[in-house]
């Protein structure tokens, strides 16, 4: 998007991320700043593992979560949580990202997250209408991550899966 990053003026990179192609996405950005990645942490479906050197790629279900997806979700807010100002975020997300990253609000269980999600899917609810529910219903979705992430820069890579390319759509934002 026109911008740039000094490399010499970070002292930390954390690479995180969800969705199907997060994995993927984790390996090709390995390829090109490898050895700054100072940790990095992203959640993919099960069986969409991709190699990587740095980052730990965890699996998880879709499109109903799990606890390896919350787990999995827990780890990431942790990682940017411990960000500094200095320090750049760059979060691979992708479709899929939202079941597989249900950190849930507090007082809301996981069996809550997947009884919603799976009436859902039954009543025929679009992705729009399911990922507006997740949202509300999360610590991470709709700039809860990016808040998390703060004094630090934060740099989204996003792959869209969703017609027109809805920003808010697009892994529950």
């Amino acid at each position: 998007d026109g911008e740039s990053y000094q490399l010499d003026s970070i002292d930390r990179i954390y690479l995180v991320g969800a969705g199907k192609a997060s994995g993927a996405m984790a390996s090709a950005v390995e390829g090109i700043i490898g050895d700054r990645i100072a940790d990095g942490v992203v959640t993919v479906g099960y069986g969409q593992v991709q190699p990587t050197v740095r980052v730990r790629v965890q699996e998880a279900g879709h499109p109903i979560p799990d606890e390896a997806g919350l787990r999995g979700a827990e780890n990431i807010l942790s990682l940017v949580s411990s960000a500094m100002d200095r320090d750049l975020v760059i979060a691979l997300i992708s479709g899929g990202g939202s079941a597989l990253l249900p950190l849930p609000v507090m007082g809301v269980g996981l069996a809550a997250k997947q009884d919603a999600t799976r009436q859902l899917l039954a009543c025929g609810a679009t992705i729009k209408e399911i990922n507006v529910i997740r949202k509300h219903l999360s610590r991470v979705k709709g700039g809860h991550l990016a808040a998390a992430a703060a004094p630090a820069r934060l740099l989204a890579l996003i792959l869209s899966d969703v017609v027109g390319d809805p920003l808010e759509v697009i892994a529950s934002g």
